[in-house]
C-alpha cells in the first residue's frame, strides 16, 4: 500500500516524516541527515543536485545554484539554472522529489500522498504554488497545514487542557511568523486547534542575520586590504557559509573565530581573513532585525483581543529561535514567560 508523508518545506532546510505507531518519525536522507538543505543546483555535466551535495558545491557553481526559493512562492519569479528557466514551484519540486525518494528508500514502498506545511500568513497564491510544487514532484498534496498548527501538534495537545492559548514564535531561515492558537475540545471530545490570530514578515529570517555578518566581514576586508568583495561571487559564497557557521556557534559561545585563507586577491597578494566576532557585537549588528519581530507579536495580541496574562504556553519553532537574543526578546514580550524550546525546529 502506498504511504503518505508529512513535509516541512523550509526556506533553508526541509524535513520529511512518516507516522510510525501513531508517532511522527523524521526520515533521514540518503546522506544520513535529518534535515535536507533547500538548495538545488545543476552541475557542469547537466546533473541535477539537491540538498547537502548542492549546498557543498555552491561556492564553485554559484550561477547554477539556487537557495531560499520559498520567499518567491506565489510570485512570477523565475531563474535560469543549467540553461533552463525555472519557476519557484519547479525549484521546490526538485526538493520535494528528493524528500519523496529518500522516504521511499526508507519505507521500501511508494509514496504518493503528502501533507505540506506552510507559514500561517501564506496567501492563496503561495499555498497554490506549494500544491503545484507537490504535483510536479509526483505527490498528491492531500492537505496544506499551517506551520504553527503543526508546531502545536508537535508540542503535544495532551499537555494542553481545554481552552488553552498557545503562542507560537516561528523564525526560520527566510520567514517569520507569530500565531496565537486556541486548543480546545469539540462536542465529541476531540482536540481542536483554532488559529485565533497570525502575523508575520516573509522577508525576515536567519538568512538576514547571516547577511549582517557577511556585510561586517566585507567591511573588515575593505578596511584592512582596500578591496571590495561585493563583486567577488566566490568570496561572498565562502563568507556566507562562514557567517552561517559563526551564527550557530554564537548561540552557545560568547565569541567565535572566522578564519578564511586565500579569500581573494589584493594588489599586495592573497587576502587572508581572520576575525573574532563576539556575541555582543553580533547582537549589535542585528538589533534592528530583532526589533522587527516585535510588531507582528503586538499585531497578533491586538487582533485576538487578549493580554499577555491570557497566554498559557509560548513555543519557539525554527532554527533561528535558537539564538539567545530571540528567546530573550520573546521572554520580554510575554512578560517573563519562559518559552518552550522542545519542539524540533
Amino acid at each position: 500500500m502506498a504511504r503518505a508523508v508529512g513535509i516541512d518545506l523550509g526556506t533553508t532546510n526541509s524535513v520529511v516524516t512518516v507516522l510510525e505507531g501513531g508517532d511522527p518519525k523524521v526520515i533521514a536522507n540518503a546522506e544520513g541527515g535529518r534535515t535536507t538543505p533547500s538548495v538545488v543546483a545543476v552541475n557542469k555535466n547537466g546533473d541535477s543536485l539537491v540538498g547537502e551535495i548542492a549546498k557543498r558545491q555552491a561556492v564553485t557553481n554559484i550561477k547554477n545554484t539556487v537557495a531560499s526559493v520559498k520567499r518567491h512562492m506565489g510570485t512570477d519569479w523565475s531563474t535560469e539554472i543549467g540553461g533552463k528557466k525555472m519557476t519557484a514551484p519547479e525549484v521546490s519540486a526538485r526538493i520535494l522529489q528528493k524528500l519523496k525518494h529518500d522516504a521511499e528508500e526508507y519505507l521500501q514502498e511508494k509514496v504518493t500522498d503528502a501533507v505540506i506545511t506552510v507559514p500561517a500568513y501564506f496567501n492563496d497564491a503561495e499555498r497554490q504554488a506549494t500544491k503545484d510544487a507537490g504535483e510536479i514532484a509526483g505527490l498528491n498534496v492531500s492537505r496544506i497545514i499551517n506551520e504553527p498548527t503543526a508546531a502545536a501538534l508537535a508540542y503535544g495537545l495532551e499537555r494542553g487542557k481545554e481552552d488553552e492559548l498557545i503562542l507560537v514564535f516561528d523564525l526560520g531561515g527566510g520567514t517569520f511568523d507569530v500565531s496565537l492558537l486556541e486548543v480546545g475540545k469539540d462536542e465529541d471530545d476531540f482536540s481542536t486547534i483554532q488559529v485565533r490570530a497570525t502575523s508575520g514578515d516573509n522577508r525576515l529570517g536567519g538568512d538576514d542575520w547571516d547577511q549582517r555578518i557577511v556585510d561586517w566581514l566585507v567591511e573588515q576586508v575593505k578596511n584592512n586590504y582596500g578591496v571590495d568583495l561585493t563583486k567577488d561571487a566566490t568570496a561572498l559564497q565562502r563568507l556566507k557559509e562562514a557567517a552561517e557557521q559563526a551564527k550557530k556557534e554564537l548561540s552557545s559561545a560568547t565569541s567565535t573565530n572566522i578564519s578564511l585563507q586565500y579569500l581573494s586577491m589584493s594588489e599586495n597578494g592573497p587576502i587572508h581573513l581572520d576575525e573574532t566576532l563576539t556575541r555582543a557585537k553580533f547582537e549589535d549588528l542585528t538589533k534592528d532585525l530583532l526589533e522587527r519581530t516585535k510588531a507582528p507579536f503586538h499585531a497578533v495580541m491586538k487582533d485576538a483581543g487578549v493580554s499577555v496574562s491570557d497566554i498559557d504556553h509560548v513555543v519557539l519553532v525554527g532554527g533561528s529561535t535558537r539564538m539567545p537574543g530571540v528567546s530573550a526578546v520573546v521572554t520580554e514580550l510575554t512578560g517573563g514567560k519562559e518559552p518552550n524550546k522542545g519542539v524540533n525546529p
